[in-house]
């Protein structure tokens, strides 16, 4: 999994959003919301090809709300299990009310190569 984990504001732009996941070579960032949510370097380029401005939009108009989260010691083979039944890409690591970090299917490949 990726840590720290990254938090972004829901009234941050897409393009303040995009430059965290640049900076820090990531491609998804748990929104400060309750219960947290999370926005992805797709729901970027999804709205990139919709043609909205990324200076003006919010990551509260793109991010998935209610996100799916896993505990730190859940087998990888769950993990990718839950991450393809749910048809996603990336789960924050929670540990009680503490988000520990976030894994994606990368890390995944990654680790189970």
């Amino acid at each position: 999994m990726s840590t720290p984990l990254e938090i972004v504001s829901k009234d941050a732009t897409l393009t303040e959003a995009a430059t965290v996941m640049h900076d820090k070579e990531i491609n998804a960032l748990v929104v400060s919301t309750d219960p947290p949510s999370i926005v992805t370097s797709t729901d970027l380029v999804s709205s990139a090809a919709e043609g909205h401005d990324p200076t003006t939009q919010q990551v509260s108009d793109v991010m998935t709300k209610s996100v799916e989260t896993v505990p730190p010691g859940l087998y990888l083979e769950e993990v990718a299990a839950m991450m393809t039944n749910f048809g996603i890409n990336h789960l924050p690591v929670v540990d009680g009310d503490d988000y520990l970090g976030m894994i994606s299917s990368t890390d995944i490949t990654s680790e189970l190569s």
